[in-house]
């Protein structure tokens, strides 16, 4: 016997436009820093604000920005054409992880004024990754 409970309701329109609104938000914030982390010079980083880049190497830098740059590409063009839409959630993933790492690196250096926008970025993946997991998957194309 079913119940209430257990008949799945498609969610609601407005779902769709606040997950791809987060999509969008989340792709433009990294793909910002990734740009800057791949192609400006760390003495231009550490001019805008990015201290930690004067004690890093080139390569970490650049690695991280390439890491940041895989998860933009992640989360709009599957979603969007519906080929593999799981690697929208699969690149959210991976951008949470590297917020995660973000946050313990900035704390440990005692950089506690940046953490207010790793939260924000840290609630945007988190959103991503329920939303398009749970609340309002994509389907892929048939």
């Amino acid at each position: 016997m079913t119940t209430v409970d257990e008949i799945a309701t498609p969610p609601s329109k407005g779902w769709h436009i606040g997950l791809w609104v987060a999509q969008i938000a989340l792709a433009a914030l990294y793909g910002m820093a990734a740009y800057m982390k791949l192609l400006m010079s760390p003495a231009d980083l550490v001019a805008m604000g990015l201290l930690w880049v004067e004690n890093a190497p080139l390569l970490f830098v650049r690695a991280i920005g390439f890491a940041e740059l895989l998860g933009v590409i992640g989360l709009i063009p599957p979603a969007a054409t519906r080929i593999r839409p799981d690697l929208t959630v699969m690149a959210a993933w991976g951008l949470l992880v590297v917020q995660i790492l973000a946050i313990g690196f900035h704390m440990i250096r005692g950089e506690f004024s940046v953490l207010g926008f790793n939260a924000i970025y840290l609630a945007l993946c988190v959103l991503v990754i329920w939303g398009r997991s749970k609340k309002a998957p994509i389907a892929p194309r048939s």
